[in-house]
């Protein structure tokens, strides 16, 4: 694991290995051009000019809508549930069996270009070689490109036009909202009805996170991630996953964090520093999954661990209503069974 205090870039590779969150609050944005309604929400065909304001505030511009479109993985899939498909991805796209990675949702892997698997790979060769008319990707800093090499980042960019879109220093439902924003602007129908239909489970599975948390002002929740040496506790309101179940009342545990303020490092020795009822575990195949805890000692004695209230932590949410529903879901009804262990 890199040391915080190195460069942006060693920060952001930490993030990516682990524990990845954020400060501060969404910009606005926009997105223009006429809109076909189905109720598939599959993209609808548009002409004229386009552009979309972004995350950093600089504005996107095609003469047209772009159809060549790259993305980082996660943000691909949460266009893929709007109707958007794209030709080209980047970030963790496949597990090492050769399967799709939890960031993938429902994208059909099979049928995209894969730039780049894993941190600081991005094969500049086959992205010029999908003439792409759009770069989409996520922001956990700001200006600061999920998964764009800084190395190549300059030859990149000149390609084509870019869009980033805030992971951090927002909530989930304004992430939401802004991946909306950038579909729409593509041709998506937002009004389709598997999209209104999604916003209303989320909707229900919000108004039930925020009863369990009610129900169960006690429960404490403590938000971690795994690697071989250390155990890395986050502080909710610095993510946007966990700043928003915050909002909803689901209370977290604190950690001392770190001088960047993101997240605080334990070793294994030390990792029963904090008390929690529920222990959400990162999900991402960069992090260590509980079954590959089993040999850590102080792991097993912990409370939690022993009551069997771990869950998975989706780090990195597919910013559509359809994927981010279950994971609300998912703690409240971990909220509603747990019992008080610490």
């Amino acid at each position: 694991m890199a040391n915080l205090r190195t460069s942006p870039l060693s920060r952001r590779g930490l993030l990516a290995a682990g524990g990845a969150v954020g400060l501060g609050a969404v910009l606005t944005a926009c997105g223009d051009g006429d809109e076909k309604t189905s109720d598939s929400g599959k993209a609808a065909e548009k002409s004229g000019p386009w552009s979309f304001k972004d995350d950093r505030g600089q504005t996107a511009e095609a003469r047209s809508v772009p159809k060549n479109i790259v993305a980082f993985i996660g943000v691909a899939a949460a266009l893929h549930d709007y109707g958007i498909e794209v030709k080209g991805v980047f970030g963790p796209t496949k597990t090492a069996d050769g399967k799709p990675d939890v960031q993938a949702g429902d994208l059909d892997i099979s049928k995209v270009e894969v730039l780049g698997n894993v941190w600081g790979e991005f094969n500049v060769e086959k992205y010029t070689g999908l003439a792409p008319e759009l770069l989409v990707t996520a922001m956990w800093e700001k200006d600061a490109l999920w998964y764009v090499p800084d190395q190549s980042k300059d030859k990149i960019l000149k390609l084509a036009p870019s869009v980033a879109l805030w992971a951090a220093q927002t909530t989930v439902p304004k992430a939401i909202q802004r991946h909306e924003d950038l579909a729409a602007s593509l041709g998506a129908d937002v009004k389709a009805k598997k999209v209104t239909d999604a916003k209303a489970a989320f909707e229900k599975a919000a108004a039930r996170l925020r009863a369990a948390a009610k129900s169960q002002p006690n429960i404490k929740v403590l938000v971690g991630s795994a690697s071989q040496d250390l155990f890395y506790v986050s502080l909710a309101k610095t993510s946007a996953d966990t700043l928003y179940f915050q909002e909803l009342g689901v209370q977290f545990v604190e950690p001392k964090v770190n001088e960047a303020g993101f997240f605080e490092e334990l070793s294994w020795e030390n990792v029963d520093k904090y008390d929690a009822d529920i222990i959400m575990m990162d999900n991402r195949s960069s992090a260590l999954q509980p079954d590959a805890l089993t040999s850590k000692p102080t792991w097993a004695q912990l409370p939690a661990v022993k009551a069997g209230q771990v869950i998975p932590r989706t780090t990195e949410p597919i910013y559509s209503y359809d994927k981010c529903a279950p994971i609300l879901d998912a703690l409240a009804e971990a909220i509603e069974k747990a019992k008080k262990v610490s």
